[in-house]
């Protein structure tokens, strides 16, 4: 069964792109606020969570490897989009001219693929995918990522599988972590080692830093092909 494990990297819209009755619904709950201090910190948490909305951020990256060979290709928006495809060795990185073809690429892929993984992909990569590209009117080759929860094909969600479904809720002894956590704990070396986390995409975004969020969501990637063969020989089948 051939198998891909991808993830997404998102950068919020500028505010500007939204109209005022959209911008009063997004910070509606700043303005509450008495406080200048208080609706400040607000606004700015606010900006900071429209980054995993996807009718208010837009998909800047996405890695993918094959589960087996780890080969694989990472898809990434770049204001020098017109040079070429950069290989050497069995990651390619392809820049897009936008986020048009860069979903478009990623569904092209994934439709010949039996089986995907992900780290919270149920929760947040792939419906995040699917509205995206249904908004900018990308056609989605795979539709059947978010059937049956309890079930690990065609979606192998890794952060439900190790939390056995949330069976212990928020406090117990499956409670969920996050990737960098689990990494730790079974000796895998963190995506977030050199310094990059997800919530420098927006500063590196600004900053046209665009192959170092490649390299980021490839490391992200390459820790859950790590995580998901572990998985799968110690605690695949478990009920």
């Amino acid at each position: 069964m051939a198998t891909l494990i991808f993830d997404i990297e998102t950068s919020a819209l500028p505010v500007e792109n939204f109209d005022e009755a959209q911008q009063e619904y997004l910070f509606r709950d700043a303005q509450k606020l008495p406080e200048e201090a208080a609706r400040a910190a607000k606004m700015a948490e606010l900006r900071q969570m429209m980054s995993l909305w996807p009718f208010t951020a837009q998909v800047v990256c996405v890695a993918m490897l094959n589960a087996d060979s780890s080969k694989g290709q990472v898809l990434f928006t770049a204001d020098d989009f017109e040079e070429d495809a950069i290989e050497g060795g069995p990651v390619e990185f392809v820049p897009c001219v936008d986020e048009v073809e860069m979903l478009t690429a990623f569904w092209d892929v994934a439709r010949h693929y039996d089986q995907v993984v992900t780290f919270n992909g149920r929760g947040f990569d792939v419906p995040f995918l699917y509205l995206r590209s249904a908004q900018l009117g990308v056609p989605i080759s795979r539709k059947d990522w978010l059937g049956y929860r309890f079930a690990t094909e065609p979606h192998c969600d890794l952060a439900e599988q190790l939390t056995f479904y949330g069976v212990s809720g928020r406090e117990g002894a499956a409670r969920r972590f996050n990737l960098d956590f689990y990494c730790k704990a079974f000796g895998i070396e963190s995506p977030k080692s050199q310094g990059v986390s997800g919530t420098d995409v927006g500063r590196l975004m600004g900053e046209g830093r665009f192959r170092e969020i490649a390299e980021y969501c490839l490391r992200d990637v390459q820790a859950t092909v790590q995580l998901y063969r572990l998985w799968r020989e110690r605690l695949a089948g478990v009920k």
